[in-house]
C-alpha cells in the first residue's frame, strides 16, 4: 500500500505525542525533527519538507495548541490539514469542453503505465456515463497501438488505430476532425514516450498540442520513481505545459515522495491514482482522504465509493427482501461473494478502515483459494441444490466434491456456515426474536 513505512514512522511519533498529558515546544521540535527525517527518506523535496514543517510548527505554536487539553490530538489535526494542503487541499475534476468532443492528451516517459491509464481512464468515463474514443499516437513503441486496441476491448472503448499513417499528428488531428459525435462525446490521445526527455519528443507533444486543442493534458508519472518523477513532471510543465498528473503504481509501498512533492512543485494537481494491475484500479485522487490513510486515520468515504461500485443497488433491494422473508439461498451467497471481490482484496479493504493496525495486517493474507473453492462447490451444484440446501444428501456431496475439485469435507464445511449464517438473518429478521437476545454491552 502507498506509504506504508512513512505513515508507520509518523503514525508512531505522534504516538508519543498523544501519550503526553503536556506537550512542550522541546517535545514538538523533537516530533517535527522526526517528521521532517520520515518525509526526506520517502523521498519528498527538500524545499517541500522545510516548508511543511515550518507551518506546522508556527501553527502548534500559534494557536496555543501546547496548552490545551489535548495537544497531541490538535497536533496531528494541522499535520492532516497540511499534508492535505500539500497534495492540493480539494478533489480537482476533469475540465469538460463545452462542445464535443472533449479531447484528454495523455503524455509521460515510456515505462509510466501511459497506454494502460489510458484504457483506465476510459472506462471510468464510460463508467461516468461518457462515451470515449482511445486514439493510438505512439508509432515509435512496437505494438503499442495493438496494445492499446486489446485493453481497449477489455474495458469496451472503441480505439481508433491508423497503421499506414507515419505522423502521430496527423493520426490525432484526423480522429478529432472525423471523430462520430453521434457515438463519442470523448477522445483519449495516447501519446508516445521517451526513456528521456528530449527536443523531438517535445516538439511531437507540442505539434498535437496545436493541432487538436486538448480540453486537458495528463502527465502520467510513475509514483515509484520518487524525486526522478517530480524532476520529470517539472520539464514536461515548463516545455509543454501540463494541466494535471495521473499517479500510477501509488498501490505499492513507494516512498510515496512523488504525491506529496508533485503539486507543491508543479502548481498542478494530481487528478488520478492508479492502484493496481486490473483496469478498474483508477480513482479519483482525494488529497484529504489521501492524507487521513497516511497518518492512520483509515479511508471510510472510499471504503464506502468502493461498496457503492461493486454492489447492484437493485440486487441490494432483493436481498434485504429475501432475507426477511428468510428465502436467502446459496444462489445469492454466490452472488454477495462475487460482489465482494469487485470491491478487491480483503486486506486492501482493511487497510480503509479507522485503527487497524497495517502492521499486523502485513502478514493477514485472505485465503483466495478458499473463496474459489467456495465458488466451485456452488457452481457444481444443480439450481435445486442451491435453492433448498437441505436436500443435498451423500452422494449428491460426492458428486459436487467431484465437480469442483475438492473433499466431501469442504462441502461439508460450506453447507454447515451457510446454516448458520441462515440461522443468524433468522433470528435479526424476528425483532421479538432480536429482543430475547443478550448482549455484552
Amino acid at each position: 500500500m502507498a506509504f506504508e513505512s512513512l505513515g508507520e514512522k509518523l503514525q508512531n511519533t505522534f504516538k508519543k505525542l498523544t501519550g503526553k498529558g503536556k506537550v512542550s515546544e522541546k517535545d514538538l521540535k523533537d516530533a517535527m525533527r522526526e517528521v521532517r527525517l520520515a518525509l526526506l527518506e520517502a523521498d519528498v523535496s527538500f524545499k517541500v519538507v522545510k516548508e511543511f514543517e515550518k507551518k506546522v510548527f508556527e501553527k502548534a505554536v500559534g494557536s496555543q495548541v501546547l496548552e490545551s487539553l489535548t495537544p497531541g490530538q490538535q497536533i496531528i489535526k494541522i499535520v492532516r490539514d497540511e499534508l492535505t494542503e500539500l497534495m492540493g487541499g480539494n478533489q480537482s475534476k476533469l475540465t469538460v469542453s463545452p462542445k464535443a468532443p472533449t479531447v484528454y492528451m495523455m503524455v509521460g516517459l515510456q515505462g509510466a503505465g501511459k497506454t494502460t491509464t489510458t484504457a483506465k481512464l476510459g472506462a471510468l468515463l464510460k463508467k461516468n456515463g461518457k462515451r470515449p474514443l482511445l486514439v493510438g499516437c505512439d508509432m515509435y513503441r512496437p505494438a503499442a497501438i495493438k496494445q492499446l486496441e486489446v485493453v481497449g476491448s477489455q474495458v469496451g472503448c472503441d480505439v481508433y488505430a491508423d497503421y499506414d499513417e507515419k505522423s502521430p499528428v496527423n493520426i490525432a488531428k484526423k480522429a478529432v476532425a472525423t471523430c462520430d459525435l453521434s457515438k463519442y462525446d470523448t477522445i483519449i490521445l495516447d501519446t508516445a514516450g521517451r526513456l528521456h526527455i528530449d527536443e523531438a519528443l517535445m516538439g511531437e507533444l507540442v505539434d498535437i498540442k496545436n493541432e487538436t486543442h486538448p480540453a486537458e493534458i495528463l502527465l502520467v508519472i510513475d509514483a515509484m520513481a520518487g524525486q526522478d518523477a517530480v524532476n520529470v513532471a517539472e520539464s514536461f510543465n515548463e516545455q509543454l505545459g501540463i494541466d494535471a498528473i495521473v499517479l500510477t503504481k501509488l498501490d505499492g509501498d513507494t516512498r510515496g515522495g512523488a504525491a506529496l512533492s508533485v503539486k507543491a512543485v508543479t502548481g498542478k494537481p494530481i487528478k488520478f491514482a492508479g492502484m493496481g494491475e486490473k483496469l478498474t484500479d483508477l480513482e479519483p485522487f482525494y488529497p484529504d482522504r489521501m492524507a487521513s490513510r497516511i497518518l492512520g486515520m483509515g479511508d471510510v468515504l472510499s471504503l464506502i465509493d468502493k461498496a457503492q461500485a461493486a454492489i447492484d443497488e437493485k440486487k441490494a433491494i432483493e436481498l434485504e427482501k429475501k432475507i426477511k422473508e428468510q428465502s436467502f439461498d446459496l444462489n445469492d451467497y454466490l452472488d454477495q461473494l462475487e460482489q465482494m471481490k469487485n470491491m478487491g482484496p480483503l486486506e486492501n479493504m482493511l487497510k480503509l478502515l479507522p485503527g487497524v493496525d497495517s502492521k499486523a495486517l502485513k502478514n493477514a493474507k485472505v485465503d483466495e483459494k478458499k473463496m474459489a473453492h467456495i465458488e466451485a462447490i456452488i457452481k457444481s451444484m444443480t439450481n435445486k441444490e442451491r435453492e433448498k440446501p437441505e436436500i443435498i444428501n451423500h452422494s449428491r456431496k460426492m458428486r459436487i466434491a467431484k465437480g469442483s475439485g475438492t473433499e466431501v469435507s469442504e462441502v461439508n464445511q460450506l453447507l454447515k456456515q451457510f446454516e448458520q449464517m441462515r440461522k443468524m438473518m433468522k433470528m435479526f429478521s424476528d425483532p421479538k426474536k432480536l429482543k430475547k437476545m443478550k448482549f455484552p454491552f
